[in-house]
């Protein structure tokens, strides 16, 4: 069986199939580690942010929101966006919660980083845990609706095992939130 040492695929041409006002479409002929070519198509995304809000009970502020694509109604953490020219992915994750709940966090602490989907897309996700929360006025985009409500922690990971919570963000992020308390208990 052959092996490479270098994976990486160089590209040969770079052509824009679409550009919209949230995904960039690419479609790029590319170098093959075995000199041969391929094509690889792709979105180019900016950013994104989530945050778990938890408050000092256990429970977790959640949204309910309508997506589009899938025709129905998903319940999922807060999460948006970052602008394009945004850098800072913890102003962006503060920036969110407060827009999409009204609360501010006293403290928010990085998870990690999610990848939804690297075969096709270059969205990377930046996932927040936020505490000591305290609220003002929610702050919607215009073309924003959603409901907010609470939920413990400990049945939110009980809907995710059951497959009751298909959005990938909340669960890579409500699962390393998780694991983030259980090692601080320790």
């Amino acid at each position: 069986m052959e092996r490479f040492e270098d994976l990486t695929e160089r590209t040969v041409r770079s052509q824009q199939m679409y550009d919209g006002c949230l995904l960039d479409v690419r479609r790029d002929e590319v170098q093959l580690p075995n000199g041969k070519t391929s094509v690889r198509e792709y979105i180019q995304k900016c950013g994104a942010v989530c945050v778990v809000p938890l408050f000092e009970n256990g429970d977790v502020l959640m949204e309910r929101q309508y997506r589009y694509p899938m025709g129905e109604v998903y319940t999922e953490i807060p999460a948006g966006k970052m602008d394009p020219d945004e850098t800072d992915p913890e102003a962006a994750a503060r920036r969110e919660l407060r827009e999409e709940t009204g609360a501010e966090a006293g403290e928010l602490i990085f998870l990690g980083r999610f990848c939804p989907c690297c075969a096709y897309s270059t969205e990377m996700i930046y996932m927040y845990l936020a505490r000591d929360l305290r609220f003002g006025e929610q702050k919607l985009d215009e073309d924003e609706f959603l409901n907010t409500f609470r939920l413990p922690m400990s049945d939110l990971l009980r809907q995710i095992a059951d497959d009751l919570i298909p959005d990938g963000k909340t669960q890579a992020a409500v699962l390393r939130a998780a694991q983030y308390l259980n090692a601080a208990k320790k």
